[in-house]
């Protein structure tokens, strides 16, 4: 036998309380792979690195951390260890997705309202191979705190978790569960309030001032804390300048063409009729795109919200068994409407892939993230796997998706040496697809295991439990 590496004892030691782990009679049904240590044999591997992938790959972890990469004829290992054979599948890191959400929208007499899904998102994230989320806005911080506490102790399904607390904004919102800041100082009393909680992150909304945004950043950054936008009254040049650190939406949501722009005042309409004008090929985006890289901001793309109706999905990934039959009736009622009536949403989303992909090779930082939000097309899990097929159709390759959809977000979060690839001593966060994902990038739907901390989840099965609930709880 080949001589194994040595890790240090503070890795085996975290890894050790993973695998350790008592999980609640809710959650082991779920469990398929809890051995200390498993080989996956034979498999093509993407490591999430943006490297080319490897066929006949062999990946051995014990302990929760991954301790041997390589071709399978030249790696060997106890007879005592699990052996999977990946045969004709691929294998890729756990994805890491920025902008998520633990809620789903729910309408009502014309408002936009949104509700909570404590239950079913945290699964689905798991099932759909998600093990790392940002929730980029909350409306229920403490219950998504508790939501991470309990998956940790193995009481919930779910991924790790990093949280951002709830939307910072001023009046305007149309979303009742948006809290509203009536000055800088309020801005910062959240961060303050939540940031010593436990909340990671903090993000902006549509109607904040530049003052309330240049406050908020002080406040997090003094605590060693990032923030993020989905904003329009300022403009992602000022908000490079002010010092955000990230920016939603790829470049949907850019108010900086609008001839007329009125500081700290949203433009909504007037925004949309500027992008729609600015050609593909806009010398003033590509200076855009330079001052944000410049400014090391990143930028996430959240493409399944976004993506139009003719000829596409009710819910994206396949995701239409999962809603509850009152929603689904809904969303089906409304999707046959639509077919054929979306042509200008079909050119600004085509518009809109190009110009994240010009970010990308500018060397711009491109995150993923899916904002299960807008029509109730996008749900955790389904919309994920979604995501990846739509960055191809955007056109990248398969180990561009995945680096971004993974790698790039632990990158961010700060955890690229924990996850976000498949590299020796970090942890085993790692999906296993039945299938070749470079032959066929629908493949991405056919997940058997979701491997976390090296335990390793059912992901049909979860898929299975939740059929019929999203939108309930």
């Amino acid at each position: 036998m080949k001589q194994k590496p040595l890790f240090t004892l503070a890795i085996l030691f975290l890894s050790l309380t993973a695998i350790a782990q008592n999980f609640s009679r809710t959650v082991a049904p779920y469990v398929t792979h809890q051995e200390k240590a498993i080989a996956i044999t034979n498999v093509k591997l993407i490591d999430g690195t943006g490297a080319p992938a490897k066929e006949n790959q062999t990946v051995i972890f014990e302990n929760g951390v991954i301790t041997q990469i390589g071709n399978t004829s030249q790696i060997t290992y106890p007879a005592d260890y699990t052996t999977i054979d990946g045969t004709g599948k691929t294998l890729i890191p756990g994805l890491v997705m920025l902008h998520e959400h633990i809620f789903y929208p729910k309408p009502f007499d014309g408002v936009f309202s949104v509700a909570q899904m404590t239950f079913t998102f945290p699964r689905l994230y798991l099932a759909g191979g998600v093990t790392t989320i940002r929730t980029a806005g909350s409306i229920e911080p403490q219950t998504d705190l508790n939501i991470r506490k309990w998956i940790e102790e193995g009481r919930m399904l779910g991924p790790k978790m990093d949280l951002t607390g709830p939307f910072i904004e001023r009046a305007g919102t149309p979303v009742p569960e948006v809290g509203i800041i009536e000055s800088p100082e309020d801005g910062i009393e959240m961060v303050e309030y939540w940031g010593k909680r436990g909340i990671n992150s903090f993000k902006v909304y549509q109607n904040i001032t530049k003052e309330d945004l240049q406050a908020v950043v002080n406040a997090a950054h003094a605590q060693g804390k990032k923030v993020t936008g989905h904003i329009c009254s300022v403009t992602y040049r000022e908000a490079a300048e002010i010092g955000i650190d990230n920016i939603e939406h790829g470049f949907f949501q850019s108010s900086d063409f609008v001839d007329d722009k009125v500081d700290n005042f949203c433009p909504a309409f007037k925004r949309g009729q500027a992008l729609s004008e600015l050609p593909e090929d806009s010398p003033e985006m590509e200076a855009l795109m330079k001052f944000l890289i410049e400014k090391n901001v990143a930028v996430t793309s959240t493409l399944p919200v976004f993506e139009p109706y003719t000829n596409r999905e009710v819910v994206l990934g396949g995701g239409l068994e999962a809603m509850s039959p009152e929603i689904r009736e809904s969303l089906e009622r409304s999707h046959e409407r639509r077919q054929g009536r979306d042509s200008a949403s079909i050119a600004s989303f085509k518009k809109q892939m190009a110009w994240e992909r010009k970010f990308y090779d500018m060397g711009g930082h491109l995150m993923a993230g899916t904002d299960p939000t807008g029509a109730g097309r996008t749900v955790a899990g389904y919309g994920n796997m979604r995501l990846i097929e739509l960055l191809i159709e955007a056109g990248f390759s398969t180990v561009e998706a995945i680096k971004i959809s993974s790698l790039n977000g632990a990158t961010y979060l700060e955890r690229a040496d924990k996850v976000g690839s498949v590299e020796m001593g970090k942890q085993a966060d790692l999906v296993l697809i039945d299938g070749d994902l470079e032959a066929d990038i629908s493949n991405i739907r056919k997940i058997v295991t979701v491997f976390k901390d090296g335990i390793g989840f059912d992901s049909k099965k979860i898929f299975e439990s939740m059929k019929g609930k999203v939108g309930m709880h």
